[in-house]
């Protein structure tokens, strides 16, 4: 019995090994000093699309930095829009880690007709002359990939810009062309 116990022990142990592999270092919402919220849960899952942002802000390269350019982002969407949290699911900075926003199975406040079946990723900074660093661009790919591990994405899910959901400049220019190369882009969501 204990060496089966041991058997079903190991082999659960490499599973979670093999996940956290594709994941790139996380953030929690305790790590990044975020506000208390209740949002509601992701209605579809799992999510069918994967959104990407920029946030038209400022970069972030350092793990402080990034920090507060989180909290900087939760304060605008929650006393500036009068959202519940912030709107994004999941940020990215330039020093490669995935900072938790409204995280895995939660509606996110990012893209009009696209919140109750998507996960909104955003990489912190403004990307409409020049593309995020290496580090971002991997982890918000590594982030998806996660996703798609844990069952919170589907394995069929569709990449889009935030532009082709609604009237915006975001991600940028640059990025967005970028992501157009991205395993399941669409080009016509």
């Amino acid at each position: 019995m204990m060496n089966k116990f041991a058997a079903i022990l190991a082999i659960t142990l490499a599973s979670l090994a093999a996940v956290s592999a594709q994941c790139p270092r996380i953030v929690t919402r305790a790590g990044w000093g975020a506000r208390a919220a209740n949002t509601a849960q992701l209605p579809i899952r799992p999510a069918p699309w994967v959104v990407m942002h920029h946030t038209a802000g400022a970069h972030c390269t350092t793990d402080a930095a990034c920090a507060q350019q989180m909290r900087n982002i939760q304060s605008f969407h929650i006393d500036g829009n009068g959202w519940a949290d912030i709107g994004y699911n999941w940020c990215v900075g330039e020093n490669g880690a995935a900072y938790e926003g409204r995280g895995w199975g939660r509606q996110g406040a990012h893209a009009p007709g696209f919140n109750d079946r998507s996960v909104g990723l955003c990489v912190m900074g403004t990307f409409t002359n020049a593309i995020p660093n290496l580090a971002a661009r991997n982890a918000a790919q590594q982030l998806i990939t996660c996703g798609v591990s844990l069952g919170h994405i589907s394995g069929s899910y569709w990449l889009i810009g935030h532009r082709q959901a609604t009237a915006t400049a975001c991600p940028g220019n640059a990025f967005f062309e970028h992501i157009r190369t991205w395993p399941r882009f669409n080009p016509n969501p």
